[in-house]
């Protein structure tokens, strides 16, 4: 969640963590879904899945023996997109 202040600052990084928060959620949000009451939440993935998706990243980050850059690889766009989609959707407090 740290890097999801860095949008205040950076709106390239916006604009790639809008593309690959979009990208998961593609992925995990078969369409056409069951119709949501709330439009907002009707592309919202299932906390579940967003943790199968992110414990099956991970694991092959740490299988790759990744270290967080200073700057914004891949894995940091699709680790904040995971992050912006919890906060998005509050995924936690539902």
């Amino acid at each position: 969640m740290p890097r999801l202040s860095e949008f205040a600052f950076e709106p390239g990084l916006v604009a790639a963590v809008d593309q690959h928060a979009a990208a998961v959620r593609d992925a995990l949000v078969p369409a056409p879904r069951r119709p949501e009451p709330d439009p907002a939440r009707r592309h919202a993935p299932r906390r579940e899945d967003l943790t199968d998706y992110v414990l099956g990243f991970t694991d092959v980050l740490t299988e790759n023996d990744w270290r967080e850059p200073v700057g914004h690889d891949y894995a940091t766009l699709r680790l904040t997109a995971v992050c912006w989609l919890v906060r998005e959707y509050d995924l936690l407090g539902r």
